[in-house]
């Protein structure tokens, strides 16, 4: 069988032990996975940034598939910067209730969220007028939208689930009108899978009152920003998701696809063998759902779950367990799955 092969960004502060977390269970799959690892440090881009911002997208358009590690953000943001070399135009993240992880909300969250990855606020820094203004600009743009939408409806479709789609277009009618317009052209491309549309200050609170009414969400860059965060503080953790992050050909299928777990590079406990690596293992499996590797990525999943259910974990979510230690339950229970 040929090697999977991924370019693995990497990164700063916890992202060493991340990496070899993620390398350990790697090596138990029963998959050929060749990693090619571009430096992306704050040291590496200090030293040189365009060259190592050219090195991950020469590395990417052999592999178009990537792992990407917590980076720091001095100046620019490498996130950022990736967007606008790739193309990155659309971000999926699921976040779902985790068994074993503590929470104050008792409902069971089972979200795919799905945000355009570019414009809004995000792109235009703004600029100060005088002492008394400041103002940005607000882009919304038809090809990352419709790439998005796509996107969602596919993944519902494929899922057997509707499409939530929320702005606040009755009162940006000219930007957030705009998106909800393309949302329901491509709509009309999935007959068959239910759609609704959402204000986004009503959709946070219906979220938190019947979490269980939806499920893909599919909305602009800084409203997915500001969902996401609050859809892992109700499943009880901000640093246990993963997502992927895509371009796309011009005949509409996936080009580029990174993956990368949530969370920082949590400079105050690197190098002490402590991290969670949780998301980062779930960014793998979502690695491995994306080259098809179903079932592999099904049994990751499975195993990471299993061991936080059953209280084998990190000291950061209740657990008593160092880095080391937690991946090698996970691959214990990966050995036993795939037997």
């Amino acid at each position: 069988m040929k090697a999977l092969v991924i370019t693995e960004l990497l990164g700063d502060g916890i992202g060493p032990e991340l990496r070899e977390s993620v390398h350990g269970v790697a090596g138990c799959l029963p998959l050929a996975i060749d990693f090619e690892p571009i430096d992306l440090s704050l040291e590496r881009r200090r030293a040189g940034a365009a060259a190592a911002y050219d090195e991950v997208v020469a590395s990417l358009a052999r592999t178009r598939l990537g792992l990407k590690y917590p980076t720091v953000t001095e100046g620019e943001s490498p996130n950022a910067v990736l967007r606008t070399r790739l193309g990155l135009s659309v971000i999926h993240r699921p976040v779902h209730s985790i068994p074993g992880i503590a929470s104050s909300f008792k409902e069971t969250v089972a979200l795919e969220i799905v945000r355009v990855a570019t414009g809004g606020t995000y792109d235009d820094p703004g600029q100060r007028i005088g002492q008394d203004v400041a103002v940005s600009l607000r882009i919304i743009e038809r090809r990352p939208c419709t790439e998005a939408a796509r996107f969602a409806f596919r993944l519902a479709r494929q899922h057997g689930l509707s499409v939530t789609s929320s702005s606040k277009h009755t009162i940006q009618r000219a930007t957030d009108g705009f998106f909800e317009a393309i949302v329901r052209e491509v709509a009309a491309e999935f007959p068959d899978v239910p759609h609704r549309v959402e204000l986004f200050d009503a959709l946070l609170a219906k979220i938190c009152l019947r979490p269980r009414e939806f499920s893909v969400v599919l909305t602009l860059n800084e409203y997915g920003d500001f969902l996401s965060d609050m859809a892992c503080g109700l499943i009880g953790s901000m640093g246990l998701g993963a997502s992927g992050n895509y371009s796309f050909a011009k005949s509409g299928e996936i080009d580029v696809a990174i993956f990368d777990p949530a969370g920082g590079t949590a400079p105050d406990i690197a190098g002490s063998g402590v991290c969670n690596p949780t998301a980062a293992l779930l960014a793998l499996a979502l690695l491995l759902e994306h080259a098809r590797h179903f079932e592999l990525a099904s049994r990751l999943r499975g195993a990471i779950l299993g061991a936080i259910a059953s209280g084998r974990t990190t000291r950061d979510v209740g657990g008593t367990l160092g880095t080391a230690a937690f991946t090698a339950c996970i691959r214990d229970a990966l050995a036993r799955a795939i037997a």
